[in-house]
């Protein structure tokens, strides 16, 4: 049965062994929502990017910091929230790389947040009160 409206959260904390809570998470709430299978790859791929990518490179301390996930179900959407109390960072200002170019000539980084961008159908940054949040939008098809 599709409730009208789904709310999953889950709080991490800037460590790279949280990735595996990342996967738990996504294949409880497939499970869950009865999403389709080919979700499960993508929604992985996308949460273990931001949150690496958060985990290494956010944080100039060795403090620990929370790294807030909140995925929203709405009429056949799927609607992500990611925030983190890390440096400003806008993903979505970063020049896609230029995949023509042979690899060893490229530059480093880039390739990540290209992916999330050919997954999802929105990717949209913003800074609030000191924190970074990034939302993600993904049409559900089955």
């Amino acid at each position: 049965m599709d409730n009208m409206n789904d709310v999953k959260c889950l709080q991490l904390v800037n460590d790279i062994s949280q990735l595996a809570e990342v996967a738990d998470f996504v294949d409880n709430l497939v499970d869950e929502w009865q999403l389709p299978v080919n979700f499960t790859v993508s929604l992985n791929l996308v949460l273990e990017e931001v949150v690496t990518n958060i985990i290494f490179y956010a944080f100039a301390d060795d403090k620990e910091h929370f790294i807030d996930i909140k995925i929203e179900k709405t009429k056949g959407l799927l609607q992500i929230t990611i925030c983190d109390d890390g440096r400003e960072y806008d993903p979505t200002q970063k020049d896609d790389p230029d995949l023509t170019v042979p690899i060893e000539e490229r530059s480093i980084g880039g390739l990540g947040i290209l992916l999330i961008k050919k997954i999802m159908d929105h990717v949209e940054y913003r800074r609030t009160d000191n924190r970074n949040i990034l939302f993600l939008t993904k049409t559900i098809k089955s």
